[in-house]
């Protein structure tokens, strides 16, 4: 596939600056971090070596010095220095230590040398920036693909995006509806969970999260507090435990719990938690529907429409543009609240036909005048207008 990402040119620009920074590229499995750094590299004919940490056995910081040494012993390409691309690099033990080692020396000795960082799990990656490479790293989020990636790159439209999701390398599938479900589940899924979270991060009961995961999916779009999952679950953990695989998994892209919105952060935390898939394809692969029958169910159809544009929008939240909450106060609700600043943009979505103000809506307004209130789908802005387009075009 030769579609290239927007983000390719802030790379390139990046890399071409005379002043050196390490380049660290974030982002869930599959949406094409690899495919991007190689695709900058081929345009440009830079020098470069990549080398992936994605290994059974973790790589260490001996590994990362000798692919440190590979590159710097590469030749200059029209005096561009060389590029070295680390992918994975969560993986290598101590690998924010051995990088800073090596970045402090090269810059005491004024040594040119790009320096690319992939990671699949942010969290991770965080940790391991902020404690050892403060002041020397920028950093770009790949986010899922849009729907106009997705139509740019394979022709969809607007219902095949709302059920097959935003996975690029699963595109080819969707002809065999089994196949697919089957690579989402086995190749995105099973391998997200067992070598990104329970790998590297402490968890005491895998089968637990496991099912939290199934069941964020089953009830993406709703409110659910801990207590009532626990019940689900039928585990003796505790809402503790629930909260933090929650987060473990929002660090991985696949799916998060959206706060409560009250004007005031210790309330929205302490709130119960709206659960939203990262890519609607993580629900439909779960799900016991093809793509017909969805769309001849009004109410799952609905569903995930609205998934689908929760989706839109926590992955734009994950870039940092904005953050982003639901809101509900006794029987009143809205769907999404963006908060940028002191900018507040409410969002409700509608499948089928509405009142132009939904009551939740006007409540809402009454109580946080909102700078802009949108209806999506329904009477409003219809919601293939509403993907199209970047979250700051609403903003």
């Amino acid at each position: 596939m030769d579609y290239i990402r927007p983000y390719a040119d802030v790379l390139a620009r990046r890399l071409a600056e005379p002043h050196r920074f390490i380049q660290v590229i974030t982002g869930p499995r599959q949406v094409g971090k690899t495919t991007l750094v190689q695709q900058v590299i081929e345009r440009s004919g830079w020098p470069a070596r990549f080398a992936s940490a994605d290994e059974p056995a973790l790589r260490g910081g001996d590994w990362i010095e000798q692919q440190w040494e590979a590159a710097r012993a590469m030749p200059k390409v029209r005096r561009h220095c060389p590029v070295l691309v680390l992918d994975e690099v969560q993986k290598a033990p101590h690998w924010s230590e051995t990088i800073k080692r090596l970045w402090d020396i090269d810059s005491r000795e004024k040594r040119s040398m790009c320096v690319i960082l992939l990671g699949s799990s942010p969290l991770l990656i965080q940790n391991g920036l902020s404690e050892n490479l403060a002041g020397r790293f920028e950093v770009i989020h790949l986010p899922h693909w849009s729907y106009s990636e997705m139509r740019a790159a394979f022709g969809w439209g607007i219902e095949q995006y709302l059920y097959y999701g935003g996975y690029p390398g699963a595109a080819p599938l969707i002809p065999e509806p089994d196949r697919w479900k089957r690579y989402i589940k086995d190749s995105l899924i099973e391998t997200t969970i067992s070598r990104d979270v329970l790998l590297l991060s402490r968890v005491d009961k895998p089968a637990l999260l496991r099912r939290l995961f199934e069941l964020g999916c089953r009830y993406s779009g709703q409110v659910l507090s801990y207590t009532k999952m626990l019940g689900q679950l039928q585990d003796a953990g505790n809402t503790t435990t629930l909260a933090h695989y929650l987060e473990l998994l929002t660090g991985a892209g696949m799916l998060t719990g959206l706060s409560k919105f009250a004007g005031q952060t210790v309330r929205s935390r302490g709130s119960s938690p709206k659960l939203q898939v990262f890519n609607t394809a993580l629900l439909t692969a779960q799900s016991d529907w093809t793509m017909t029958e969805a769309q001849n169910d009004r109410e799952f159809w609905g569903r995930l429409t609205e998934s689908a544009v929760g989706a839109y929008l926590v992955n734009a939240a994950a870039e940092g543009c904005c953050q982003l909450f639901y809101w509900r106060e006794n029987n009143q609700e809205v769907d999404f609240i963006l908060r940028s600043g002191r900018r507040i943009l409410a969002i409700e979505v509608k499948s089928g036909r509405s009142p132009a103000t939904p009551p939740g809506m006007a409540a809402f307004s009454k109580a946080f005048s909102p700078a802009r209130k949108l209806l999506v789908g329904g009477d409003g802005i219809a919601v293939e207008d509403f993907l199209s387009q970047p979250l700051n075009h609403w903003m």
